[in-house]
């Protein structure tokens, strides 16, 4: 068997959610990042953006007239509390309850929170427990 190391960067570089209700995505995407303690990276009359994640109208210029379809998107907290908190707030500004928070049977401490945003999206919070490799490389066995 060969051991190889990998690279663990970003695996993705940004996303862009098209939506047909921007003002409601834009209150509930708010609070969730502010409950993930991500800051607003900037925003204009028809998007805003947190980090690598866009969100628009159909009529920006990014999004070509076309609404994008129904996606999951996990974004990591750092303990449980925060996904707690994710799930209070998302429900507060607009999300609807797709699995409260509580322990998932992925792996031993996925704790995770699901909610759906008004177009449908299944946005979830997740905290994998205390981390026990690198989140940089790891050497991995073929």
């Amino acid at each position: 068997m060969e051991a190889q190391k990998l690279h663990r960067g970003r695996l993705i570089d940004h996303l862009q959610l098209v939506v047909a209700d921007f003002p409601a995505s834009r209150r509930l995407y708010s609070a969730i990042m502010e409950a993930l303690d991500i800051p607003v990276g900037g925003e204009g009359e028809n998007y805003i953006w947190f980090d690598e994640l866009f969100i628009s109208t159909a009529d920006s210029e990014a999004a070509a007239g076309e609404l994008t379809g129904r996606h999951h998107l996990a974004f990591q907290a750092r303990d449980r509390a925060m996904v707690e908190k994710f799930y209070e707030v998302a429900l507060a500004n607009g999300g609807r309850d797709n699995g409260g928070p509580g322990e998932r049977e992925y792996h031993p401490g996925y704790y995770a929170a699901f909610v759906l945003d008004p177009d449908g999206n299944n946005i979830e919070a997740v905290y994998h427990g205390p981390a026990t490799l690198s989140a940089k490389s790891v050497e991995v066995t073929f």
